[in-house]
Formats: structure tokens, C-alpha cells, sequence
């Protein structure tokens, strides 16, 4: 049979990792934005409760939570909503980071730091100078109280959908799109930390390893 070096092994690896991260960022391009505000008719009107449904589940309250706290749903599924978000990013950052796609130069100057020295995965954040998470806190403290702020529970910021003001269906089908690729990633980002810290592979020395499935 063919030998393939080692070289071009990891080649071929970096090639599917970056195809990977082309896929996400095009899928995940959608839900990203947030939902334009637009014009919809009365009979294409939706409400929260409607989005998000998926068969066969159907409305999944397991706790009945609907019937003994209706009060609480906007809340929960504002929060569902801006998770999914920053889960959606942080997949799709993960995916970049593995490919160590970084910024030029020094994170943190004082400390003779580079972006390119962070490591990938879980480990990276233990890199990075205790000021510069501070900074990163006082800015998702900013966005959570100025700009996104928790108390919008529609989660329409009024930046609209790359410019444009959606048909109302096609609106309700990537709203509900958003929420599911949300869950999924929710479910994909913490599935990732939980493997790394099992096994101790980051995402890239996993599929450089082969081990890419369960069996």
C-alpha cells in the first residue's frame, strides 16, 4: 500500500480541520445574527413557544414547567437563546484555535506573551494574565448590561440580519434554526471540554490520534 509521512499525514489532518472550520462558519452564519425585527402578517405571526419545536419531542417540558411557572418561560428561553449564542461561538472558536489560526504578535506584552503561545483547548485560559481576564470579564459585563443587555428577552438587538429585512417565513425558519443549532452547539462545546479532560487530547491531537468516534 501507499506510506504516507508523517508530514503529509498532519497535512491532511490541518486540510480537513480548516474544511471544518469553513463548514461552521458558513452554517452557523445564520444563527449568529441577530433576528430582524421585519414586518410579518398576522397568520405567519409566531410565538416563542412555537419556536424551537421539534419532532418528535414536540414542546418538551419533562418538569411541567409551562403549566406550574408560565411566568418564567420568556426568561428561560432568552437564556437559551444568548447560551446557544456564545456556545455557537465558542465552537467555532475552538475549531479555529485547534487549527492555531491566531493573531500576529503578543497578547500580553509585560508578560512576554503571544497569541500563539496560548494553548489550545481547556488550557488555555490558565495562560492568559490574570488583567487580561479581568478585561475580558468587564467587557461581557458591558455587553450583557449596554449593548445585549438580559433584560431584551426577544434577542433582537436591532443590528438586523446582515442589513436586510427578512420575509417574514423565512425569518421563523432561521429563528427556529438558531435555537436548534444553539442546543447542538451547548451540547458539542461542553461534550468537547468534558473528552479533553477525560483523555487529555486537545480537539487537534484527537483527530490526529484517530479519535474521531465512540467504537
Amino acid at each position: 500500500g501507499t506510506v504516507i509521512s508523517l508530514s503529509q499525514n498532519k497535512s491532511i489532518i490541518k486540510t480537513k480541520m480548516k474544511t471544518a472550520v469553513l463548514a461552521s462558519l458558513v452554517a452557523s452564519a445564520a444563527a449568529f445574527a441577530p433576528s430582524q425585527s421585519g414586518k410579518a402578517t398576522t397568520s405567519l405571526a409566531v410565538s416563542e413557544l412555537e419556536l424551537g419545536v421539534t419532532e418528535p419531542l414536540g414542546v418538551y417540558d419533562p418538569l411541567g414547567w409551562l403549566e406550574t411557572q408560565p411566568e418564567s418561560f420568556e426568561r428561560r428561553r432568552a437564556v437559551e437563546r444568548k447560551h446557544g449564542r456564545i456556545a455557537m461561538a465558542a465552537v467555532v472558536g475552538n475549531i479555529v484555535h485547534n487549527n492555531h489560526i491566531v493573531f500576529d504578535g503578543y497578547l500580553s506584552p509585560s508578560s512576554d506573551l503571544k497569541f500563539s503561545d496560548v494553548p489550545t483547548g481547556v488550557d488555555g485560559i490558565r495562560a492568559i494574565p490574570a488583567s487580561g481576564l479581568f478585561q475580558i470579564l468587564l467587557f461581557f459585563g458591558l455587553v450583557e448590561l449596554a449593548w445585549m443587555p438580559a433584560s431584551k428577552y426577544d434577542g433582537d438587538y436591532g443590528v438586523g440580519y446582515f442589513g436586510t429585512n427578512l420575509d417574514p417565513e423565512v425569518k421563523i425558519r432561521k429563528l427556529n434554526v438558531e435555537l436548534n443549532n444553539g442546543r447542538a452547539a451547548m451540547l458539542g462545546i461542553l461534550g468537547n471540554m468534558v473528552v479533553e479532560c477525560a483523555t487529555g487530547e486537545t480537539m487537534y491531537e484527537q483527530y490526529a490520534a484517530g479519535h474521531v468516534t465512540a467504537f
